[in-house]
């Protein structure tokens, strides 16, 4: 804040001209405060790992600082030798500190060397780059320092396939994805190969985020935290599965259907996101409508929880963890969306706006997310209306399915309260879908 607050000042008071203050003045204090900043990170750190002997600290960071300024100010040309030259001796002493501290200490680490030459650079960027990218590049420094212990706990979380699943996804989204043609296909099948796999992408990009937030931030989840991330990831799996918990008694009734409704409050947000993704004019149609159905969503799931008496504890412990990332999952998945396209046009072409309605409410009973891509990519020359309001009665549809799967599969408990919870939202859905 003190810097943005002296490079505002300084800048003002150049438009007004108020007084004449050099900006190789304001760049010298924002190398100091910079260099300061991480020399006392690194020193605080230090004291709080217990680590051996550093390279340097505040004071030694700051006069690297310096360092770096005076060679690149007083360098004759620009080809700044003399800053060159600087770096090359900083390399120099940094390489034989390195050597003592691997043949006399038996450390290897390298984080405070590397540092050292950043905080060296600063100058250059200073004077090179925009303001925000000097900002940008202490702030990093400063999180990763802070972040070592963090990540030491998240590669213990690490299996064999985690960086499988890695792999698989930019598979998919940067090698495939841009290789893929972006004419459609045929008069028959109104879509590209491009947008095909770009729905691939989109769908398991949702997902992959939501599994690696379950697996690695949230591995003992609570109720909500499994339905708020389970509806990004699907908010129909997320029923089946805490109903069939229901029955082992695993989780209070009232939590187990707040999580299922705060599931189904997230498949509005997931929805919306990939409709934004592929057409916005219907995503901004549908805007308000979703926006209620959620906040109806949260505010069911609110009111339900908050009535629960029950005082045992809300966490779900799961054995494992499914894999969104499975080639043949998104074969399968791209094979769907291509069968709905082709169907949907079929429908649109010789049925019309009433064949629409009964497809939307037929398709929510089984996956919906393909038969919706099919709606947002698609062109079918009918109005966006038309296309918002299958889209509603899809979602409703599937809203009633999961209902079903809850009423079913769940234990006793939680059937009476499933039933008010998705009534109410299915009713509204409705008379949104027809008004």
């Amino acid at each position: 804040m003190l810097i943005w607050i002296i490079h505002l000042i300084h800048k003002k008071m150049f438009q007004q001209n108020f007084i004449d203050i050099s900006p190789d003045l304001i760049n010298l204090i924002l190398v100091v405060i910079f260099s300061l900043i991480i020399g006392l990170e690194l020193r605080q750190h230090s004291l709080k790992a217990e680590t051996g002997d550093l390279f340097g600290t505040d004071r030694t960071h700051v006069f690297i600082g310096l360092l770096g300024y005076i060679l690149w100010l007083i360098s004759p040309d620009e080809s700044h030798w003399l800053f060159i030259l600087g770096g090359m001796s900083l390399v120099i002493l940094i390489a034989i500190y390195y050597w003592h501290k691997i043949t006399r200490q038996n450390q290897y680490g390298v984080t405070t060397l590397i540092v050292s030459l950043i905080t060296y650079s600063l100058p250059a960027l200073i004077y090179t780059q925009k303001l925000w990218m000097s900002f940008a590049v202490v702030s990093l420094i400063l999180v990763f320092i802070e972040l070592k212990g963090f990540f030491r706990k998240l590669t213990k979380q690490f299996d064999e396939n985690e960086f499988i699943n890695l792999a698989k996804f930019l598979l998919i989204s940067g090698i495939i994805l841009p290789l893929l043609s972006h004419n459609i296909i045929s008069e028959r099948i109104p879509v590209s190969p491009f947008k095909i796999w770009l729905s691939v992408v989109a769908i398991s990009g949702i997902s992959y985020i939501s599994y690696l937030i379950k697996k690695f931030i949230f591995p003992g989840k609570g109720a909500l935290i499994t339905g708020i991330l389970g509806g990004l990831y699907s908010s129909t799996a997320t029923t089946i599965v805490l109903s069939k918990k229901s029955k082992k008694d695993e989780i209070p009734a009232r939590k187990t259907v707040a999580a299922i409704i705060i599931a189904t409050g997230m498949m509005y947000i997931r929805i919306w996101i990939l409709a934004f993704i592929f057409n916005e004019k219907l995503a901004y149609t549908l805007a308000t409508d979703f926006g209620l159905l959620t906040a109806l969503s949260f505010l069911t799931a609110w009111v339900i929880y908050n009535f629960d008496k029950e005082k045992k504890p809300a966490t779900i412990h799961t054995k494992g963890h499914p894999n969104p990332l499975e080639l043949k999952t998104a074969i399968f998945f791209a094979l769907l969306f291509v069968i709905f396209s082709v169907l949907t046009q079929f429908v649109v072409e010789h049925f019309g706006h009433k064949g629409l309605q009964i497809l939307s409410f037929v398709t929510g009973i089984t996956d919906v997310d393909p038969f919706l891509l099919s709606l947002f990519t698609g062109k079918y020359h009918t109005d966006i209306s038309v296309l918002s309001q299958a889209t509603l009665i899809a979602v409703a549809s599937n809203n009633l399915m999961k209902m079903i799967y809850a009423v079913v599969l769940g234990s006793q408990k939680i059937k009476k309260i499933v039933i008010a919870g998705f009534s109410i939202i299915i009713l509204v859905n409705i008379v949104l879908a027809f008004l």
